[in-house]
């Protein structure tokens, strides 16, 4: 089992990601859509939307600042782990709370407008599921250990990530792990391999293309031709 979950199932995840992404791309470029049900709502959605992405994001940047920058490189900047911990502790639960909010806001949303409801998928009530339990979690655990300095998971799960990019996944590092963070951590595999048979695979996209396109010319308004007017004959002059 420990090698399963430690071993194989990381890179289960990663083939599901870029395969499928590739997949999606290929056979459902119609589909590569957040599916906005903008049209249909807005008021809320204006709220619970920036509340549900800048949490994701700040709980995004904590995963990687946690899990891929070495222990021994905030000891060197002199940053103890007393206060690594405080900053984590409250900077994860702030992000948290966020996102969880976010969450219900959305799903408050979709489930008491019809028009938004229909047009949600089964795999993205899955992944609503998914989500939201990897976020509460990851809360679960790090409130539970929050006693003195915490459970120092950068000496235990952060190495078995790193570990994972040179194919040689020490998974032994994981055994003495607590069951919150085990638990988190393969449901957040499962929420990875998730991603491009959902609408959050709308992360990959950027619109590079803007940066690029020609500028869109727009004409003045001829306060002259507002009022009605006889028609005429041939072709008309196009003023600027």
């Amino acid at each position: 089992m420990t090698t399963l979950l430690w071993g194989a199932l990381p890179y289960i995840a990663f083939v599901l990601l870029i395969a499928g992404t590739i997949w999606r791309f290929r056979y459902d470029k119609f589909g590569w859509t957040t599916r906005s049900s903008q049209i249909y709502e807005s008021k809320l959605l204006n709220i619970a939307s920036p509340v549900f992405h800048y949490g994701i994001l700040f709980v995004l940047v904590g995963h990687l600042v946690g899990l891929f920058i070495p222990m021994s490189w905030t000891d060197t900047v002199g940053v103890s782990e007393h206060t690594y911990h405080l900053f984590s502790l409250i900077g994860g639960t702030f992000a948290g709370v966020l996102t969880v909010c976010g969450i219900f806001m959305l799903l408050y949303r979709r489930r008491t407008k019809a028009p938004v409801f229909r047009a949600t998928t089964r795999n993205d009530k899955l992944m609503y599921v998914v989500l939201l339990g990897s976020i509460v979690l990851g809360m679960t655990a790090k409130l539970t250990h929050s006693s003195g300095d915490g459970y120092n998971y950068r000496e235990s799960i952060g190495p078995w990530a790193r570990s994972l990019f040179t194919l040689s996944p020490d998974t032994w590092r994981m055994e003495g792990v607590p069951v919150l963070y085990q638990i988190h951590a393969v449901v957040g595999m499962s929420l990875i391999a998730l991603v491009p048979f959902t609408r959050l695979v709308h992360m990959f996209s950027a619109p590079v293309q803007y940066l690029f396109r020609p500028y869109v010319v727009y004409r003045s308004r001829d306060q002259r031709r507002l009022t009605s007017r006889p028609e005429r004959r041939g072709w008309e002059r196009t003023g600027s």
